[in-house]
């Protein structure tokens, strides 16, 4: 069974690799593909995660992973058309990985321990690389402390993705496309998001916001919805998170909106995925990918 991979307090599950191995090979993972899984599964253990908690909740959450680096090429992952969809082993078989490892090893069964009310698709797989050459902005593991010529995963547990559709617009017009998406009541908590731009909409975007800070200002000044609102639906039975009543955000600042590019070439399309948790019960999580040779310096 050799080197434990994580545990898992809550479960009191200690998962070693030769377990990891086995779901792997049963997800449909190369040889590969195991520097990515591993760091995956060391994310997650990672209590700012909240493994625990977003693997039993009713809110359905999945595991959303991006990876960054020079192991997307290396292995074939997709960044580009059809991102969140089928048609990529590499992209496939390590979110499957995830989810057989969570099933088989720390029982997070559905209709047991596993207690979410639909679920969503991405429990099957939500795993996909950074277009970081059709950015123009700084990758997502860069941004995270990560040498850009390293590799690198980062993990939330979240929602499915909610559409941005906007074909016409320039910089601000799909910026405020996307902050009206971000303001999305059923959604609506103080918890971390991704925001995925396609390709097109980040170049137009670029073009008068040529740093992702003042994106994430634009974003967090324009979404959200009021106190009373969310009090008036039921979604809160108290203060809300902002000091504002007037307009409670998604998230508690900018810093809380992580932007991301990917997708194809073509279309109006990118998407707002926000964390599963109506409360702050999970947060992003950044580990490098390390090469076998790494991994056993760190062990010793």
């Amino acid at each position: 069974e050799g080197e434990v991979v994580f545990r898992l307090e809550e479960r009191g599950c200690a998962v070693p690799a030769g377990k990891v191995a086995l779901n792997a090979i049963m997800a449909g993972c190369l040889p590969a593909y195991m520097p990515v899984l591993l760091a995956a599964l060391e994310a997650m253990a990672d209590p700012a995660y909240n493994l625990h908690g977003s693997a039993a909740s009713t809110g359905g959450a999945a595991p959303l992973m991006v990876v960054n680096g020079p192991v997307r090429n290396e292995i074939g992952m997709n960044g580009g058309g059809n991102v969140f969809g089928p048609g990529n082993r590499a992209n496939a078989a390590i979110g499957r990985a995830i989810r057989l490892v969570l099933i088989n090893c720390l029982d997070a069964v559905p209709h047991l321990l596993d207690r979410s009310t639909q679920g969503n698709p991405g429990k099957y797989s939500f795993t996909f690389a950074e277009d970081e050459e059709a950015s123009p902005w700084e990758s997502l593991h860069a941004e995270r402390g990560i040498p850009p010529e390293r590799s690198a995963v980062t993990l939330l547990a979240a929602e499915g993705p909610h559409n941005i559709q906007n074909h016409y617009g320039r910089a601000e017009g799909i910026l405020r496309t996307a902050a009206h998406t971000m303001a999305s009541l059923g959604s609506m908590g103080p918890g971390q998001s991704f925001v995925v731009f396609a390709p097109e909409h980040a170049n137009i975007i670029a073009g008068e916001f040529p740093g992702k800070g003042a994106v994430r200002e634009f974003l967090f000044e324009r979404m959200g919805v009021s106190q009373e609102l969310l009090q008036q639906t039921g979604k809160i039975d108290g203060p809300a998170w902002s000091a504002d009543p007037a307009r409670v955000p998604h998230g508690l600042d900018p810093g809380d909106i992580f932007i991301v590019v990917a997708g194809g070439e073509a279309g109006g399309h990118s998407a707002w995925i926000p964390a599963w948790s109506r409360g702050r019960n999970g947060l992003t999580v950044t580990r490098p990918v390390l090469c076998a040779e790494e991994r056993r310096a760190k062990k010793g």
